[in-house]
């Protein structure tokens, strides 16, 4: 007993030589596969910039524009690739800069790690300059209450248990975002006595594991219920997408749906996991959904009203489940039967909507028993008519236009019509990653972009964070740098982070972003036209000041063009910088002038400003 103990301890672990902290550090990321980092380097990060510096072959360091945009791009990177997403910044308003993205990537699930510097600690709590720590400012509690997981390094031995601590949690199922601050002066410190040398895991099975079970009745009972409605339905959110990304579990899926006649449908996040082109897709519902989903539900209490619902990987939040700013968490998305949800995390099972089936259960294992099960079944009679029926009313259903605006969408008008500019990026998507910004570039895309794998839509609806799509491409591209990595924008969000085109450009990273520009936060403006009408009391309420974006942009170290003439002349565009992003790896920048009037099919409310006497 003693003996195989030892053995298997001694396989799982290595000696190093003695190390610094901030040596370590690298050596951490380096079992995890990093080899690019993302950040601003400062005064409190000396030591692990200077090992950076020493360890040029094996990191790549991307000096950012601004620390949210670093964590915009190490989530962007995360999404293409899987890999761990590092930031990497210094201390005081450089680590608070950094939470904005770090709590986006928490809340769409990306594995993020952000690792700020810290003054040193022999000098805590005497006004030392961005002291984060016995000051006003206390970063780690900022970052406590932004991330699944944030700490202090106290010292040189605590070193190795929080940092895998950090790494568990980032390395999860579903993933998170960690962070982890750093005191220079522990940094620049031996982790070990003189002399002495480290006890290192030989990989990162060493200290953390993944879930890969499911609950196998539950999800039995599932697939029975399913069989056995009159109008089952799928419901797949982001938490399906890295299952999903398996060609063989995908095109399994899809044969399962296909035979049984069961309709999928996504959540906004969840937007093409599920090819929309496939004959079971109801495409997205929730935010500016496509209109076949609401067909097919039917209407509560009433016969017509669907029978069974599975959701796999979605916590059913707000954006998903609101198909109108009118219907909140709507009601019509409860069947008149059987109600599961799949999760691996038991907190979001129930949360929003009530279930009778509720399957804690890693998606991929989940699906994969749903799959088995599938596989032997052989339909009764009367499962076999009402799959026929199914089918017969799915097809009636897409005979609807799916998308809000569909003339528009597929005319030529001048100015740019939106819809059009959708359509036009959407012929050109071959095996690309699509970035969607904050703002009403959500709402034309999720309603008129159709995405079929290999293209992948990554959108931040979790938080909705302005600047996200702009930085996030850039990490994207980073990760996939064959693939067209194109980012849809509005120019707000665009002047709020365009300085990482800078970025793209020192890099020779070949992005690309086409600004919806209309010298306005039309969203906001057009909401409250809405609102609080009449509209004329909003118009130029706020404007942008007009601003050159071609010149920003060039000025930046892209190449960029104004689309003045429609479709035509974008779509000529568009493939050209296409072309030039892979072969100049240089950014590319479309600014799209578009039709002011037409906004996206929100559903506002009819309110009426409140009067208190």
């Amino acid at each position: 007993m003693t003996t195989e103990t030892s053995s298997t301890f001694s396989a799982s672990t290595t000696t190093l030589p003695n190390q610094t902290v901030a040596q370590l550090l690298l050596e951490y990321l380096k079992l995890e596969g990093v080899d690019k980092i993302f950040g601003i380097p400062g005064g409190a990060v000396i030591f692990i910039i200077d090992q950076l510096r020493r360890q040029t072959q094996n990191f790549d360091f991307i000096v950012c524009r601004h620390e949210t945009g670093a964590a915009y791009m190490a989530d962007g990177y995360y999404r293409v690739t899987g890999k761990l997403g590092v930031v990497l910044t210094t201390a005081g308003p450089s680590a608070i800069n950094a939470v904005t993205g770090s709590m986006n990537a928490q809340a769409g699930n990306s594995s993020v790690l952000t690792i700020t510097g810290e003054v040193p600690e022999k000098f805590f709590g005497e006004a030392y300059l961005q002291e984060g720590v016995d000051a006003r400012l206390d970063v780690n509690a900022i970052y406590r209450n932004s991330v699944k997981y944030s700490t202090l390094i106290p010292s040189p031995v605590a070193f190795k248990v929080l940092i895998e601590q950090a790494l568990r949690d980032a390395r999860s199922i579903p993933a998170q975002a960690a962070h982890i601050s750093i005191p220079n002066d522990v940094a620049g410190t031996c982790v070990a006595p003189s002399g002495s040398s480290i006890t290192f895991p030989a990989s990162p099975a060493s200290y953390r594991a993944s879930p890969s079970a499911t609950d196998l009745s539950r999800i039995d009972r599932a697939f029975v219920d399913l069989a056995n409605a009159r109008k089952p339905l799928i419901f797949l959110g982001n938490g399906a997408r890295h299952a999903l990304r398996d060609g063989d579990r995908l095109r399994r899926f899809t044969e399962f749906v296909h035979n049984l006649a069961i309709p999928v449908m996504t959540t906004p996040d969840g937007k093409g996991i599920f090819g929309e082109t496939q004959p079971m897709s109801l495409r997205n519902y929730g935010m500016t959904a496509c209109a076949w989903p609401q067909m097919y539900m039917g209407k509560t209490g009433t016969a017509d009203h669907f029978d069974a619902l599975l959701v796999v990987g979605s916590s059913l939040g707000e954006l998903a489940t609101s198909p109108a700013a009118t219907k909140h968490y709507d009601p019509v998305l409860v069947p008149s039967g059987p109600f599961a949800q799949i999760d691996a995390d038991q907190s979001v099972i129930g949360r929003a909507f009530p279930v009778t089936n509720g399957i804690v259960g890693e998606v991929a294992a989940s699906l994969d028993a749903l799959l088995n099960i599938a596989g032997d079944f052989q339909p009764s009679p009367e499962q076999a008519d009402a799959i026929n029926t199914r089918r017969a009313l799915i097809s009636q259903i897409k005979q609807t236009s799916a998308f809000e605006y569909p003339d528009a969408r597929a005319g030529n008008a001048v100015p740019l019509h939106p819809a059009a500019a959708m359509r036009v990026i959407n012929q050109q998507l071959d095996g690309a990653h699509v970035f969607i910004d904050a703002g009403n570039c959500v709402g034309w895309s999720l309603n008129n972009l159709v995405i079929d794998p290999p293209n992948q839509f990554h959108i931040a609806l979790g938080m909705g964070p302005m600047g996200f799509g702009v930085g996030a491409v850039v990490g994207g591209k980073i990760g996939a740098p064959d693939a067209d990595c194109i980012a849809i924008v509005g120019d707000g969000a665009f002047m709020m982070h365009g300085a990482e085109i800078s970025t793209a450009a020192q890099n020779k990273v070949g992005a690309i972003w086409v600004v919806l520009s209309d010298n306005d936060l039309s969203m906001v403006s057009q909401g409250m036209a809405e609102l609080f009408p009449p509209a004329s009391d909003w118009t130029d309420f706020y404007k942008l000041g007009a601003p050159d974006l071609v010149k920003f942009s060039q000025g930046l170290g892209a190449d960029a063009v104004a689309i003045t003439q429609g479709p035509d002349q974008m779509a000529a565009e568009l493939q050209t910088a296409r072309t030039r992003a892979r072969q100049d790896r240089k950014p590319q920048v479309l600014v799209l002038d578009i039709d002011t009037r037409p906004m996206p099919k929100y559903g506002w409310p009819d309110l009426k400003a409140p009067v208190c006497s």
